[in-house]
């Protein structure tokens, strides 16, 4: 339940990943189309209100210069520019106005329609200089002096400004017109705009969230009916519907279901007959052999006796027979565990009592040097743990050299068991296969006599206690080390084959 779980919340994420990619990459769409397109209309609005109290400013600015301030006398009074100036700003569309002229003498008088609005010092030196210089007269320019205008700030507040001089001696005069109401009205358009533009925003991820679920729940399916067949249900099979590409990949995946299923099924089928063929043979063999084991051991005793061209064969005889009733046996053994019956038999017992029990019952006292304390007790299946342990042993004493030292220790929850050997130690090249079935290293251990299945059914013993075995070269070069890993509390359950893989718990040399 916990590995559902787990994978599910995998999946979870995987599948808000792809979500959150599509969300933002439709925001990321939809926000610069919409800053785009506010910006191009903010500019174009902005452009356009400025322009146009801009040029509504100017003219009428212009035709007051020309209506009223050339109709000054030459040499006007100061009241004479105060007049004027305040009666251009009271008919103008909403600015202040500033006349200066020069008196006799050449001292220069000004006249203002607003003192606290708008005086000298407002006028920017750069556009008094404009106004004041006398273009030069041209074919294309008839006119000595223009009106120039500057858009500038003053305390925070936009204005327009605009200066001209009379042609043909008269007042120069100076405008100044807030441009405070179109600032207010282009913020306004601006807070629009960026509305639109949020809304904008909200409705591509609305958009990519419909879209997103329309794309990736055929995808979540795909991805679940994917982690079914990887369970092993390999009847899943995809509700197809639609034209797209996504239909497309569902029946993809179908097909690829079944030609698996159907794949799995015939070697499913032929590893079972042939499971079968080697339980029936090996079963069958046992009644030959049992026959032909006792005329051996009769030929055996009886060897002394024959002729001294005729022992040979017969000691020969007795020793494949014997071969042939252990090849046999240890194959009933892996047909058992292939076929998911082989069960544990648990009893607590002292493991230094049992270790002992499988070196005496072997003979083998002489040549095993034992380090295990008494009082051990583990409990384990005992008939499987002397099945481990000869082999180990026996595989050592074979292969290896002696001393042959079997120490045993426990690690927390387990049970270690230690075998070694101080022969030339195993190639490196043959470690990754020692436990494979029938596997023999014969270049380096040629008077290998086994069936190559001896540790493939100790790893097997092993596995179905909850252990293992591992096979590594002595640090200091002096032999292989074979180390048995069981827990002390062995659980009384059948080995399966999804416990067991197909290479896993296999041997390569047999005692």
């Amino acid at each position: 339940m916990s590995g559902r779980a787990g994978r599910g919340v995998r999946a979870g994420l995987r599948w808000s990943s792809l979500r959150l990619r599509l969300v933002v990459v439709f925001g990321l769409v939809a926000l610069t189309a919409a800053v785009s397109a506010s910006g191009i209309a903010y500019w174009l609005n902005r452009e356009a209100v400025l322009t146009r109290t801009q040029d509504a400013a100017l003219g009428d600015f212009r035709r007051q210069m020309q209506n009223r301030a050339a109709a000054l006398p030459l040499q006007p009074t100061k009241d004479d520019l105060q007049s004027a100036a305040v009666q251009m700003a009271d008919s103008g569309p909403g600015y202040a106005v500033l006349l200066e002229d020069e008196r006799d003498g050449g001292k220069p008088i000004v006249g203002y329609s607003d003192l606290d609005s708008f005086t000298k010092v407002d006028v920017p030196e750069s556009l008094e200089r404009q106004v004041s210089a006398q273009q030069r007269l041209t074919s294309g320019n008839t006119y000595p002096y223009h009106l120039f205008w500057q858009r500038t700030s003053i305390d925070g507040t936009p204005y327009l400004v605009a200066g001209t001089r009379i042609i043909g001696g008269g007042p120069t005069g100076y405008m100044l017109k807030s441009l405070d109401q179109e600032r207010q009205d282009l913020n306004s358009l601006a807070w629009s705009l960026g509305i639109a533009t949020t809304l904008a925003l909200i409705g591509a991820a609305l958009l990519a969230q419909a879209a997103a679920t329309t794309v990736l729940r055929p995808v979540q399916r795909l991805g679940e009916a994917a982690r079914k067949l990887g369970e092993g249900k390999l009847d899943t099979r995809l509700v197809v519907s639609g034209t797209d590409e996504l239909a497309e990949l569902s029946r993809t995946f179908n097909r690829a279901a079944g030609s698996l299923e159907k794949k799995v099924a015939d070697m499913s089928a032929r590893e079972e007959s042939s499971r079968r063929f080697v339980a029936d043979m090996s079963h069958e063999l046992r009644t030959p052999l049992t026959a032909i084991t006792a005329v051996a051991e009769v030929l055996e005793d009886e060897a002394d006796s024959l002729d001294p061209m005729i022992a040979p064969a017969v000691h020969l005889v007795v020793s494949e027979t014997r071969r042939l009733n252990d090849l046999v046996e240890n194959l009933m053994e892996v047909t058992r565990f292939d076929a998911g019956t082989a069960r544990l038999v648990l009893d607590t017992v002292d493991v230094a009592d049992q270790v002992t029990a499988c070196i005496d019952a072997r003979a083998w006292l002489d040549a095993v040097e034992l380090d295990a304390e008494r009082g051990m007790m583990v409990r384990l299946d005992p008939r499987r743990l002397d099945v481990i342990l000869a082999n180990l042993i026996g595989n050592a004493l074979k292969h290896g050299g002696s001393p042959v030292r079997v120490r045993v220790r426990t690690e927390g929850e387990e049970l270690v068991i230690e075998v070694r050997d101080h022969g030339p130690g195993i190639p490196e090249d043959v470690l990754p296969h020692v436990f494979d079935r029938f596997y023999k290293a014969s270049a380096s251990r040629p008077r290998s006599e086994g069936s190559g299945l001896g540790l493939s059914i100790a790893m097997e013993n092993a596995l179905i206690h909850g252990g293992t075995i591992s096979a590594a070269n002595s640090p200091d070069g002096d032999g292989a080390v074979f180390v048995l890993r069981l827990p002390d509390d062995a659980e009384d359950e059948s080995v399966t084959n999804d416990v067991r893989g197909a290479g896993d718990g296999t041997d390569g040399e047999e005692s």
